[in-house]
């Protein structure tokens, strides 16, 4: 990654809650086609540092910028208005509805006739095969089918479509995307994943599974009481290295 820029920079980053500092000038640099995976102890500071990077949270001191400008975000809706969502662990899909209800949940397309404004029901099913087939490779065998209905790695395909389905997303941040998943359906998440690598965004991943960040991830971003403590490439480490900067073995034997 040397020899190109990060897309997205995170710089000096802290965030206080009051009296409690969640994180202490955190670095981070994510690449445009690689997985970037960010691992670390509950209460670490992952979820917070997401949050920071998708506008959820403003951060206290710190700059983030994207292609080498300074980003200013005060809502989610202006980070995925710069190119950057995420997609979490509780997919917020509405079990009752099919995928393509949900893929424009709250988007929905329209089509108007006499004056009057209708949804449009054929163009969004349409629109979510053409998006889950083309960008993440899955056929469904039922558009219509109630989302409650599909399989774990469908139901997380579609979320995914959802988020893609803005052709100006560049970073995508996927929080503990395998946590309630099979063998097999894991595996199939993490092929969406690689597919979008591909495609060149930069993903971010946040997993508890040492497993799956080994299989699909190019670097590590290793998260310690509020602090970044390494970063390390996937294919010049191992996992017990990364362990024990989560629980700072190191830094425990020099003490």
């Amino acid at each position: 990654m040397s020899d190109k820029k990060p897309l997205i920079t995170m710089r000096g980053i802290t965030k206080h809650f009051g009296g409690v500092k969640a994180l202490e000038g955190v670095d981070l640099d994510a690449y445009a086609g690689e997985v970037l995976a960010i691992v670390g102890d509950n209460g670490a500071g992952k979820s917070t540092l997401i949050k920071v990077l998708t506008g959820v949270h403003q951060q206290t001191t710190g700059e983030i910028t994207l292609d080498g400008e300074t980003l200013v975000m005060n809502d989610h809706s202006e980070a995925i208005e710069k190119g950057i969502d995420a997609v979490y662990q509780t997919l917020a899909l509405a079990d009752y509805l099919d995928p393509a209800a949900n893929m424009f949940l709250g988007t929905e397309l329209t089509k108007s006739f006499m004056g009057f404004k209708y949804l449009d029901n054929e163009k969004m099913k349409s629109e979510a095969e053409r998006v889950l087939k083309e960008r993440l490779g899955v056929v469904l065998r039922d558009i219509d089918a109630p989302t409650d209905s599909l399989s774990g790695g469908q139901r997380q395909a579609i979320a995914i479509a959802r988020v893609v389905y803005h052709e100006n997303l560049r970073v995508l941040v996927m929080d503990e995307p395998t946590a309630a998943l099979g063998p097999q359906e894991t595996a199939r998440t993490l092929k969406l994943i690689e597919v979008l690598r591909e495609q060149g965004l930069a993903v971010i991943l946040i997993s508890h599974s040492l497993d799956d960040v080994f299989a699909i991830s190019d670097r590590v971003h290793v998260m310690r009481r509020g602090k970044c403590v390494g970063v390390v490439k996937t294919s010049e480490s191992t996992t017990q290295e990364v362990l024990g900067l989560i629980v700072g073995a190191s830094n425990d034997a020099a003490a």
